[in-house]
């Protein structure tokens, strides 16, 4: 993702501008796009400043933290459960999620399930 312009040039902008600029005008002197001053001069009336929201991040991961309850009661009650068992019962309850995102589910809460451990080998297979 590209990196969003500096505030320091973001407010000179918006200050040219309410110094009695155009839009054109201030985008011409300062070398930046109309359509970002035009912008920026809009966020800074409605908000007061003309900093950039944050980039990125996780937008969805709230519909399936609204099950979060039921799902971790089906880990308690069946601990060895599978990823495509927990779907099928949380399509049954009606909401449908991939692997991925029952996979990130976990990460997110720290939940890994240990594999036991290894067998000692035969006795036979020693020989």
């Amino acid at each position: 993702m590209a990196k969003p312009i500096s505030n320091d040039l973001r407010e000179r902008v918006c200050g040219a501008i309410a110094e009695g600029l155009s839009c054109r005008q201030a985008a011409a002197r300062f070398k930046v796009s109309v359509s970002s001053a035009i912008r920026w001069h809009a966020r800074w009336r409605e908000t007061g400043s003309a900093a950039p929201d944050r980039q990125g991040g996780d937008f969805r991961s709230g519909r399936i933290e609204k099950h979060a309850a039921f799902i971790l009661s089906q880990l308690a009650e069946k601990q060895d459960i599978t990823l495509h068992e927990l779907r099928g019962r949380l399509l049954e309850q009606g909401e449908g999620f991939g692997i991925g995102t029952l996979w990130r589910f976990f990460k997110r809460h720290q939940i890994t399930l240990k594999k036991r451990r290894r067998m000692l080998p035969n006795s036979s297979a020693l020989t």
